[in-house]
């Protein structure tokens, strides 16, 4: 098997698809693959020039640490240095939408830790991921290096097809699992000190990995390790993206000429914009349709997406995280 392996092929996810998919992981190549939270861009971390490729292909700063996706607890510990914190939150919620943060085992492969003396690791739910992961071992693999399958500091892949159109010549082949589930990435939390500490929030909260510690996770300081999706400005459609209060859309969208906005709102506006996108009332609804919906007002070409600032409160944080992030001018 090429270590290219079919490039910008698009495959439903049959297990001869997903055996193709291993074994050009294996020959170091890359392979786009769905999770449960976006799809993301896939090789054999062990292999120093098959990350190289994923940085790359994605125009990602070297120093940007990615992670490593393993199918279970024995294979972290391939990687890592688990400890009794790590295996509780293992226990409660891998598979599933949470990455940890852990110290890099000793003899474990660098490259996909950005130079830190950290790896995060993450055991996806998505069916087709973990029948990769386990046929990937299966054949001698242990980790798979997957960041989102698209051009760096873009808006995150939640769809096979998404994955050509941001990567075009340089996408790999694209496993299709069909749309993302959460829709946005993991949460992330740092347990290489003496303290947990929450890296990036995700559809796992604050309070349910608190409740499995029994201690309190602290907020991310100057001392954290390097994480991914954690840069100030980042999952950005080319279209400049504002947040505001509901009742503050409607003079901005006037301010700028109504037909030159996209507005992504629960309520639509009074003013006739260039488009509404009703926004679900819930965090988990609002979340699943996020990327899919920024990149559809992106293509409409207009001069601004306003988007509904989230309400307060812990469900809403993800959301909060990565439009705030969206939106950064700085």
């Amino acid at each position: 098997m090429s270590a290219a392996g079919p490039a910008g092929v698009v495959e439903p996810a049959t297990e001869a698809a997903i055996d193709r998919a291993a074994r050009v992981l294996l020959a170091g190549g890359l392979v786009a693959l769905p999770t449960e939270t976006v799809y993301g861009l896939g090789a054999d971390a062990a292999q120093h020039d098959a990350v190289e490729r994923i940085y790359r292909t994605k125009g990602r700063p070297p120093g940007h640490p990615l992670i490593v996706h393993v199918p279970d607890l024995v294979q972290a510990r391939r990687w890592a240095a688990v400890d009794l914190r790590a295996e509780r939150l293992v226990a409660a919620f891998w598979p599933g939408p949470l990455t940890l943060v852990l110290p890099r085992a000793a003899g474990a492969p660098a490259w996909a830790c950005g130079g830190q003396a950290s790896i995060g690791l993450r055991c996806p739910s998505h069916p087709v991921a973990r029948a990769l992961l386990e046929r990937f071992v299966a054949l001698g693999g242990s980790g798979v290096a997957a960041p989102s399958a698209n051009r760096f500091g873009r808006v995150s892949p939640t769809r096979a097809e998404h994955v050509i159109d941001d990567l075009g010549a340089d996408a790999p082949l694209v496993l299709d699992g069909g749309a993302a589930e959460v829709g946005v990435e993991s949460t992330i939390v740092d347990l290489t000190r003496g303290r947990a500490v929450l890296l990036r929030p995700g559809r796992i909260g604050r309070d349910a990995i608190e409740a499995v510690l029994g201690e309190p996770v602290a907020d991310r300081d100057a001392d954290a390790p390097r994480a991914s999706g954690t840069l100030a400005a980042h999952y950005q459609p080319a279209t400049p993206v504002e947040l505001h209060a509901a009742d503050a859309i409607e003079a901005r969208a006037a301010a700028l000429g109504p037909a030159q906005v996209a507005v992504w709102s629960a309520v639509r506006p009074r003013v006739a914009v260039g488009h509404w996108e009703p926004a679900a009332a819930e965090a988990a609804g609002r979340e699943a349709a996020l990327y899919e919906v920024l990149r559809r007002l992106d293509r409409l070409g207009l001069q601004r997406i306003l988007v509904e600032t989230p309400p307060p409160g812990a469900d809403w944080d993800a959301l909060r995280d990565r439009l705030g992030r969206a939106a950064h001018t700085g």
